[in-house]
Formats: structure tokens, sequence, C-alpha cells
């Protein structure tokens, strides 16, 4: 038989104290004033308040507690107190992230000056599309978050490390190997015919089982080289310079070795999310130079720094056709390891810098050209350098990227940019080292125009790789529309603009550089930014644009 359950026997579940329970009696009413003082379980009863009639709520004015009811725990009291400082510090919390969004949208004087410039149309010279363009520039008065950038720098760097060294021990492992001939003697045996039809003589395993030897060749490798000789090196990263995305966006890591002056070059390969491989893209060999004032004299150590360009012949490596299209593949070096750099330069005897008179005249007139078309182009650049690329592609019949001296004299006077004769001429000789008649476009522009530094160039290139997941070469504007985000926009923030607004700005004006407005290519969206860039000075005020922009 089951008894009966007693509910006036059962005590507290924890038995934090020996007190039975004792339930509420309505003949036991114990009143007082409701203050700031009051036990904790008030803050319990409160809510259900406004649930109630008004009567009843005049009733719950004053805290009603039965008699005998036990004083809590110091468990429940330790557990209240906790939860009143976690609502505490929530609160502060909120405030102040309410107040840091008033803070920013207080803060945006760039973009303030840019809209009443935009609104009162003072600025006689500058076109519809230079305002839109210039709309982007207003992403610097709002920098990106500095401690997720930290963050995510720092994995980016861990990454990229983890990259170079699987492609030094992929290079020390090609060097160093030995090729091993098969005796070949072993596969010309009775044996093998017997085994394929099938009648092995007794006692005889099949060949999958049997030893096999090594060939004892006498054929010499084509250098001794050893690893302690090859550890005397100097890695450095590099791009491509090219207007076809694909080859532009390609992860190329070189070696220098100081002890036979050989180089080579590895492409990083990433196939799918696990699976990597490093690629020789150019075969270990000492080069010579091919263009400008050290043509024909092999490379050393002096050549190599940020921003120098190595150039090769296509046609003497096994490289994809569409970098062969160009009868010189150059290299641009965007970084160098600079520990071993110093160590190589301490251990050089025959280390020197040389700046020939020549090369220091030419780098006067580049810099000269640019000081005065730089302030023509401070606030359009981005419609002169994307209508510069998008009127040399339009005139290029030949489809090679090589223009005449009257194209591009022509290209000058379309676009109001104004070179002095002398100057110009001083340019071309520079530039028309092979005495052709005719200079590539992309080149010329970067000389007249002037270029940015690597460390732009390295974002702007992440940018669209990571629009360009496919690597095709080219993005829709349907991705670009997709992946385009203005909230971060101070206009945006300050209320003055929409995101909508502001991302139609930037499609216009990008769909303007672009030959075909359905689709981008790496030239058309490099030289937007590249225009963009001429009116920024700081670096980090540059990459703040592209981070908030395209989250990278």
């Amino acid at each position: 038989r089951v008894p009966c359950l007693d509910l006036g026997r059962l005590g507290d579940s924890d038995d934090e104290d020996g007190n039975s329970y004792v339930p509420y009696s309505r003949s036991y009413p114990h009143t007082c004033p409701l203050d700031s003082s009051s036990d904790w379980r008030t803050s319990l009863q409160m809510p259900h308040a406004q649930h109630l009639p008004s009567q009843q709520c005049s009733l719950l004015e004053q805290k009603t507690i039965p008699e005998n009811l036990p004083s809590p725990t110091d468990k429940y009291k330790l557990k209240y107190r906790q939860y009143e400082a976690d609502m505490k510090e929530e609160y502060r919390q909120y405030s102040e992230r309410i107040l840091e969004k008033k803070k920013e949208h207080l803060q945006c004087p760039e973009a303030s000056i840019k809209s009443t410039q935009f609104e009162d149309g003072h600025n006689d010279d500058l076109t519809a599309l230079d305002e839109k363009a210039l709309l982007q520039q207003c992403y610097t008065s709002k920098p990106y978050n500095m401690q997720h950038s930290i963050r995510k720098s720092e994995a980016e760097d861990v990454a990229a490390e983890r990259k170079k060294q699987a492609v030094v021990e992929q290079v020390m492992v090609d060097q160093l190997s030995r090729a091993v001939i098969s005796d070949p003697e072993q596969s010309i045996r009775t044996d093998v015919s017997e085994e394929a039809l099938g009648h092995l003589r007794l006692g005889a395993a099949p060949m999958r089982f049997r030893k096999r030897t090594l060939h004892e060749t006498k054929i010499r490798t084509k250098s001794g080289l050893t690893e302690n000789m090859l550890s005397n090196k100097l890695r450095f990263d590099s791009r491509i310079i090219s207007r076809n995305g694909r080859d532009a966006c390609r992860e190329l890591i070189g070696f220098f070795f100081a002890c036979d002056r050989s180089l080579t070059v590895y492409e990083f390969r990433q196939f799918g999310k696990n699976r990597t491989n490093a690629l020789p893209f150019i075969q270990k060999g000492v080069y010579q130079h091919q263009r400008g004032q050290k043509k024909g004299r092999a490379y050393d150590l002096s050549d190599f720094y940020i921003g120098a360009n190595l150039t090769f012949q296509s046609i003497d490596h096994n490289l994809p056709k569409s970098i062969k299209q160009n009868p010189v593949l150059t290299l641009r070096v965007t970084s160098i390891d600079e520990t071993a750099m110093d160590f190589l330069k301490a251990s050089s005897l025959e280390f020197k810098q040389e700046y020939s008179r020549q090369m220091t005249d030419d780098s006067r007139v580049f810099k000269k050209i640019q000081g005065i078309l730089r302030e023509t182009l401070s606030k359009r650049g981005v419609r002169v350098v994307t209508g510069l690329g998008k009127y040399f592609r339009r005139i290029d019949k030949n489809k090679n990227g090589f223009l005449s001296l009257a194209d591009f004299k022509e290209a000058l006077k379309v676009f109001h940019l104004e070179v002095p004769e002398k100057d110009f001429e001083t340019l071309w000789l520079t530039l028309d080292d092979s005495k052709s008649d005719k200079v590539d476009y992309g080149e010329f522009t970067r000389a007249v125009v002037g270029e940015m530094n690597e460390y732009r160039k390295a974002f702007v290139r992440k940018a669209y790789m990571k629009l360009d997941f496919n690597k095709t070469g080219t993005v829709s504007m349907v991705d670009i529309r997709k992946c385009y985000c203005a909230k971060k926009h101070p206009l945006v923030l300050a209320g003055k603009a929409t995101e909508e607004k502001i991302k139609s700005s930037f499609l216009e004006t990008l769909g303007e550089s672009c030959s075909n407005p359905e689709e981008v290519s790496y030239s058309e969206f490099e030289d937007y930014y590249e225009g963009l860039s001429i009116g920024i000075m700081d670096d980090d005020d540059f990459v703040n644009i592209l981070r908030n922009s395209w989250g990278i």
C-alpha cells in the first residue's frame, strides 16, 4: 500500500538549514512600507503587479511577508549579489556603447565637409562622377576596428608563414634530391611474361613481392650543392605585373642563392581547404636582366629590394599561355626577408648598391611629371586613371598592350594632362629601351600617374581575390553588389545618406571604368583604387577603405 504524502514534513531540498517548510498562511499577514532597502524577494513579486486588477495592485504597494518564513540562505544571497553585479555591468557596457555611437555620429568632419561641397556645387572642375568617387574617401574618418584588425592580421601572418615554410621545405627537397635510375634489366626477365600468362614456375614469387635493387649509375648530378650551401639564401615574395586577374593574383615566393648567384621562383597553390602544393614557376638558374640599364647583367644581391622588377624571357620557361603573350615576364618584389638580407650583406664582400647616374635621372623625370599632374589628379584621379585604361584598351587593336608615341600624346590631350614636351621626350626614351617605337600602356600609366606602394597593392589584390573566388580573372557586377558593404560609411552612420545611395555611387563609378558594364576585370578594379589612392596620403586611411568596404 502506498502511504499518503505528508507535505508538512517536507524540508528544504538543499538542507542548508534545519527549519521545516511552513506553508504560506493568509491568517498571518505582515506588512511594511516598500523602500529601497527592502528584502530581495520583493523584486520577484513586483513584475506581476501590472497584470493584476487595480484593487489588488494597491495591496501590492505594501510588502507582504508571511510569518515563520525562513530567511534566505547564504547560497541564495550570493546568487542574488552575483546577479545584481552582472546586471549592473551589462547596463554599464550598454551605456558606453550608446555613448560611443553618439560620438561617432558627431565626429564626421570630413564627411560633413564633403557633403556640403557636393550640395553647394562650387567645384566647377569636378563632375558628378568625381563627386561620387570622392564619397569613398569618407571612410578615412571611420577607422577600422583596431583590435579586430590586429587579431586578423596576426592570423594572416601565421598562415603566410606556414605557406612560406612549406615552400622552403619543397625547394630544399627539390634541390637536394638525386635522381636514381632503376635497373631496366629487372623488368625484362622471362618471369614477367610468364606471370602475365599465369605460368609461374614452382617456388617463384610474384614480381611485386621480389626484392628489387637499384641500378648503380655513374651519372654525375649537375651540381654538388649541399644543404649548408643552400641555406645561405634570400627569400622574397613577388607578383606578376599583368592585366590578367588570374596571373596578377598568383602567390609567388622566390629564392636567391648567394653561393652561385642563382635564383628560383615557386608558386604556392591551394586546392580546396586542406590540400596545398608548391610548384616551380621559374626553374633554378643564373638569369640576366632583360630590360633597363642593367640589361644583360646577371642578378646579384643588390637587385632585390621592395619594389624591384625582375625580368625574364617568357619563351625560356614553361609558363601559362596568358603570360607568354608578353615576350618579357616582369615580377615585382613585394617583400623580402630582412633578417636574411642583413646576414648576406654582412657576409658578402662584393655587395654594392648600384645607382647609376642615368637611373637617377630617369627617376627624377618620373617624379617631376607625377608632381605636375598630382594636383590635377587629386580630386579626379578615379575618372582619369580608369578613363586612361579604358581608352587604351579601346585603341589597342592588336590586343597586345603596346601603343605608339602618337597614341600616348593623343591620350594626354583627351584627358587634359599637360606634360612639358622635353620631359615627355625623356620619358619616352626611358620607357622605349628596346627602340621598337612602342611601349606597354600599363608602364606608361605607372610612369606618368605613379602607382600605389606594395602595401596598398597587397590589400587591393586581397579584396579582388575574395571577390574572384573561382579565379576566373573577372568578377560579375552582381557579385560586386552583393559583397560591397556601406554600413560603416560615415554619411550612413550620421544619417545623411542611405546604404543604397553609397553603394549605387560606387557601382556607377566602377561601371564607368569597365569596358563591359556587366563584369569587372582585375586591371579595371586596380585602376579604380589606383585613382582613389592619389588623394589619400596615409596608408592606414587607404586600407580602412578596403577593409570597411569588403571586410578583409
